[in-house]
């Protein structure tokens, strides 16, 4: 494998190396090395100060290597070709040369080996939302790019180009586009990526989102993944479709007798993530703008039930095609795109995994509209809602015992403190709503 990828970096006419990482916030990292490094970088790996990204390392613990994965090599193809950029993402190991216990992709790859020794792979493909912002001298201005609507065409959708931009690169990275559309809100669009297993998904997800800023700052535009960036118009989430396929290549969850064409895992996999969704909510929700998304009573995926046709359901299972059986899923509508796709993949599978052990039993689906349901109807139902603040996904993520085992005690940790404080900031905070409702008529 070294061979090949010295051979090949060679022939793309590589210049740089450019290694990312994920911190456990979810931003890319990376640092960047000549060319002439690459053989040093794939034989014992690249040091690097961890206690300087948030969330890894404290100060007498610092010292940190990334090992690149051969397996991730792509150019970076809005750059020129010529003295190329090579990508290559990279876990983090200790200078023991053990994997890194707060490295995000680790704590990926060990939960889908639990999953591998059950006999499955975990699959998932995230629906990206996002908007395209104008800028003004260099500075964000907080208005969409254009007044386009749900699938609009080119007159209105002024980002047709650049969707076109950002999924030719995405190609050139080796990633299958399976759409890109406008979507709902003025400047709001989305592209989606086919599915793959969990650990290239959330390897593809963090990369779609930094092409994707990378292309649109090209057009001295800006792209932003904030959950809710406008009062009044749609939010953006990060729509998960997930699978389970057996060792010989067959869809787990496909059933050809079942009325939903659902097998007995996939009921068990639904039953989990609906009985584990509010305590690892704050990790798929990360945000306290998060909240401002999942509203109750608007059209917002906060109900913790499942159904077909029903979109107001935190989880949906798409329509069933004859001839189409790999394609049977479920689709968890909750997190958004503020989360970190390696902790959020994670914690959904372990989640999933737990209603499998347990052999946990879902419940009928609600193909009624729930978004017109009151409190009444809802507890009848037995229907829960989603934690309605992010102090309240941190509460209820502090005491779940799956969470910290998913994680571990490094991120679980870290992660909930630098929330924590990031809820308690928000909460001294006076905004300008307060002050014109109250400042005159207190």
């Amino acid at each position: 494998m070294k061979e090949h990828i010295l051979e090949k970096a060679k022939k793309d006419d590589v210049k740089f190396l450019d290694l990312q990482f994920t911190d456990i916030m979810g931003t890319m990292k990376s640092v960047t090395i000549p060319i002439e490094r690459l053989e040093e970088a794939l034989d014992i790996g690249v040091w690097f100060d961890g206690s300087s990204i948030e969330g890894f390392a404290r100060i007498y613990e610092s010292d940190m290597i990334l090992m690149p994965d051969p397996s991730t090599y792509a150019i970076i193809p809005w750059w020129p070709k010529q003295k190329s950029i090579l990508r290559l993402i990279c876990n983090i190991h200790k200078p023991n040369g053990k994997p890194f216990e707060g490295d995000p992709r680790f704590i990926l790859k060990q939960t889908m080996e639990k999953a591998s020794q059950m006999g499955f792979t975990y699959n998932t493909g995230a629906e990206v939302e996002f908007y395209i912002l104008k800028t003004e001298n260099g500075s964000v201005k907080p208005v969409p790019h254009d007044v386009g609507s749900y699938f609009d065409n080119p007159t209105r959708d002024l980002a047709t180009n650049i969707r076109r931009e950002i999924i030719l690169a995405l190609e050139g990275l080796g990633m299958n586009v399976e759409m890109g559309h406008h979507e709902c809100g003025p400047g709001q669009h989305e592209i989606d990526i086919r599915y793959s297993d969990a650990l290239k998904s959330a390897d593809n997800t963090m990369m779609l989102k930094h092409t994707i800023k990378s292309i649109t700052q090209m057009h001295d535009l800006f792209a932003t993944f904030m959950p809710k960036p406008f009062f009044g118009l749609p939010g953006s989430g990060m729509h998960t479709h997930q699978s389970l396929f057996t060792k010989d290549g067959k869809n787990a969850f496909f059933d050809e007798n079942d009325r939903y064409n659902l097998s007995k895992t996939a009921y068990n996999f639904i039953a989990g993530q609906l009985k584990y969704i509010n305590e690892i909510t704050a990790v798929l929700n990360p945000t306290v703008n998060s909240y401002k998304r999942l509203v109750s009573g608007y059209e917002a995926p906060v109900y913790v039930c499942w159904a077909r046709v029903n979109r107001s359901a935190l989880i949906r299972v798409p329509a069933y095609s004859p001839g189409r059986e790999k394609s049977v899923r479920c689709e968890l509508r909750s997190p958004d795109t503020s989360c970190n796709p390696y902790l959020a993949f994670a914690l959904m599978l372990a989640a999933g995994i737990e209603g499998i052990k347990n052999n946990t039993e879902a419940p009928g689906p609600v193909e009624e509209n729930v978004y017109g349901f009151d409190d009444s109807k809802l507890k009848s139902m037995y229907i829960k809602i989603l934690p309605r603040t992010f102090g309240e996904a941190l509460v209820e993520m502090e005491r779940s015992e799956l969470v910290r085992k998913t994680l571990g005690e490094h991120v679980f940790r870290r992660f909930l403190e630098a929330k924590q404080e990031e809820w308690g900031e928000y909460r001294r905070q006076v905004s300008k709503w307060e002050v014109d409702r109250y400042l005159e008529t207190l």
